[in-house]
């Protein structure tokens, strides 16, 4: 591999990774993992300003540049969760209770509980509750490696609630040293209110909601819950129809519980990404792979729902479609606060390599959410690195529950 830098001289850097072996997770580099062994890497302003092997590395002021030795452990892309509902009030364990005691999800939602019963929670909660509650949980994320988080709202369902999670999301970015990209949700699911006026309130969010969300910048996408339990091909496509008006990229939670061509719809508006797609069809993959637009898995749900339906992964690699893996982490569906376990799951459950499955949190997934910056350790890229104890990448996917991780840098600062 040829090195390469930037136009300054290395004399300049403010920290010099040596003794590394570097899983790049770039595709350019003809090896697994995109591997560089006896690496280095060197930073300045945030950004990585020299990677190749070291013995290869330009001369360098050795006193005048801050050095740290990875005595050959391994350095990864800072990890990505490209898809988290991670702003939210109240738990739903008790629903999970009955659930194994054999109480279907419709008398649940009867009975109050479902999505409802979030929206109700998170709609009385203040927004200190919410920032505190939504901090420790990206605090769990940091300790595994995590730069980069999705947020989306989505229990709010009215302008205001809405209006509020993206509030503090935005404020958790400015407040933790992960980086957020938020994602306004409102057509996640009906609001009790709203009950059998569907079209109305997508007029809503279409509208007053769309409106105030960007007047106030607060969203970085657009997403929509495209299902036959949530809003209709025609619905789906109004709102992002209100989201092009508006310039803002969108993306769509598609096929999960069955084809409503919701994947196909978001690649017809060049979407980023579609998510769950265990219905998923070939018409649908060739859609996406024309576009460009991302597939994401999202295992946690899959497994806590024990779907048996398999989202479509020969397909998605015969048209080359990236696929990307999120926690999903939510407190419905899918509250498992965790990427590494849902790399295990994707390999474990959906037969994904070890390689894909830390593509899918790199490389994919900042791809997912639009971001070329990050993902991949290259030069000019964002120098958000990951140093873990591991004799291998594959380590990451293959063991769940040991934290491995040692130094974790976000734009060059440790953490």
């Amino acid at each position: 591999m040829q090195s390469t830098t930037q136009n300054y001289e290395l004399e300049e850097i403010d920290l010099l990774l040596t003794d590394a072996n570097i899983a790049t997770m770039d595709s350019n580099i003809n090896a697994p993992y995109g591997a560089i062994e006896n690496a280095a890497i060197a930073i300045k302003n945030g950004k990585i300003a020299w990677i190749g092997e070291q013995s290869t590395l330009p001369s360098f002021d050795v006193f005048a540049t801050p050095t740290l030795s990875v005595k050959g452990q391994w350095l990864t892309p800072g990890l990505v969760d490209c898809h988290t509902h991670l702003v939210f009030a109240g738990s739903r364990s008790q629903e999970f209770e009955q659930r194994l005691q054999g109480v279907s999800y419709e008398q649940i939602a009867a009975q109050g509980g479902g999505i409802a019963s979030t929206v109700k929670a998170t709609r009385a909660a203040d927004r200190e509750q919410l920032f505190v509650d939504a901090k420790d949980r990206l605090n769990t994320l940091l300790k595994e490696g995590v730069t980069t988080v999705e947020i989306k709202s989505g229990y709010g369902l009215d302008t205001e609630n809405e209006i509020k999670i993206l509030e503090v999301a935005r404020l958790l970015g400015q407040h933790h040293p992960i980086d957020i990209k938020t994602t306004f949700l409102g057509a996640h699911a009906l609001p009790p209110e709203y009950k059998g006026r569907a079209d109305e309130y997508i007029d809503l969010v279409c509208t007053d909601m769309l409106d105030q969300v960007v007047a106030n910048n607060l969203a970085d996408a657009v997403d929509v819950f495209c299902e036959n339990v949530g809003f209709s091909y025609s619905q789906t496509k109004r709102v992002f129809q209100a989201a092009k008006k508006h310039n803002l990229p969108v993306k769509c939670h598609a096929e999960q519980l069955s084809n409503q061509q919701g994947a196909k719809l978001v690649a017809q508006f060049n979407g980023l990404s579609a998510d769950h797609i265990e219905h998923l069809d070939e018409e649908g993959v060739k859609a996406m792979a024309d576009a460009g637009t991302v597939a994401v898995l999202l295992p946690g749900a899959f497994y806590f729902l024990r779907e048996t339906k398999f989202p479509p992964i020969e397909i998605l690699n015969q048209y080359k479609v990236p696929i990307a893996i999120a926690s999903d982490f939510n407190p419905g569906t899918s509250p498992l606060c965790s990427v590494h376990l849902m790399m295990n799951m994707a390999c474990t459950l959906f037969r994904l390599t070890p390689e894909q499955a830390l593509a899918g949190v790199t490389r994919n997934a900042a791809k997912a959410l639009g971001l070329d910056d990050r993902g991949i350790l290259k030069v000019g890229a964002r120098a958000d690195i990951a140093h873990w104890q591991i004799s291998h990448p594959s380590q990451l996917s293959y063991q769940f529950g040991v934290n491995k991780l040692l130094n974790l840098w976000i734009l060059g600062r440790i953490n």
